[in-house]
């Protein structure tokens, strides 16, 4: 593990592993750089990849007032770190946070995604208009079981009695620790968890060629995933067959490695 400074000062913990041109994955909600562990061993055949724990989880640091910018500025500290210019890969509301750094500008070449979690119909319920000031109040008095619980039931839309059960589960602990980082994922999402049709011209400036994946057994990820794809003739949506939001990283990693790879022969 290593450590390099974003442009506020903020220490980002990450691990780098493999050889070849540079890819940093982008993790989701709860996540830290051990989650993409296993995806991380299968790219780096091919590839120098790069992860990380975003601010405030795991080993690095935070700031006492967020911002989706300083994410980017994040990001952008790894990429100058790997040289100056990185492929990414970004993994639900990572894949969010990974596509806004493009459309700001971050040296980023290949950008591939993996089930934005956009709710853009009602397919399913959308997000509270409230719910990133609950979220906060919640993690103020650091009521992360709460949080959690919170998360769980709007925005991943499970039943509150399943998540109840989930409270002595092993793994519980683990989202708790992350827990006073769910209002970061919430702003990074802001309005496109509204049921409302995804902004045409958010990420217009996004010129790079863009990878959306998605599985086929969550319908509104799904609907998600096909309304980005379908913003411009630089993004290619691909749908893998019998996958969920927690997809096999045998089944991302080939996929994944020949998108990127696609770019080194150009």
């Amino acid at each position: 593990m290593d450590k390099v400074f974003s442009s506020d000062g903020t220490a980002i913990a990450y691990e780098q592993q493999g050889s070849g041109p540079a890819v940093v994955l982008v993790g989701g909600a709860f996540m830290t750089r051990g989650d993409s562990a296993a995806l991380a061993g299968l790219l780096a055949e091919r590839f120098t990849v790069i992860t990380y724990d975003r601010r405030g989880r795991g080993d690095s640091g935070d700031s006492a007032a967020y911002d989706v910018q300083r994410e980017v500025e994040d990001l952008d500290a790894l990429i100058e770190r790997v040289g100056g210019e990185a492929m990414v890969f970004g993994m639900s509301s990572g894949a969010v946070l990974a596509l806004e750094a493009v459309a700001r500008g971050s040296a980023v070449s290949r950008l591939a995604l993996y089930e934005p979690p956009f709710i853009v119909d009602t397919t399913r319920p959308p997000l509270p208009a409230d719910y990133v000031d609950h979220l906060k109040a919640l993690v103020a008095r650091e009521a992360f079981g709460d949080a959690v619980a919170y998360f769980m039931t709007a925005a991943v839309g499970m039943p509150a009695e399943a998540v109840a059960g989930m409270r002595q589960a092993p793994f519980w602990a683990g989202m708790e620790a992350t827990a006073r980082t769910l209002p970061y994922d919430g702003q990074v999402m802001g309005d496109t968890m509204s049921g409302r049709p995804l902004p045409a011209d958010r990420w217009q400036s996004v010129t790079v060629p863009v990878l959306v994946g998605s599985g086929d057994a969550d319908e509104h990820m799904l609907k998600g995933a096909r309304e980005l794809a379908a913003l411009a003739d630089n993004f290619t949506l691909h749908t893998f067959a019998g996958q969920d939001h927690n997809i096999d990283p045998n089944s991302l990693a080939p996929v994944l490695d020949g998108f990127l790879a696609a770019g080194q022969k150009a």
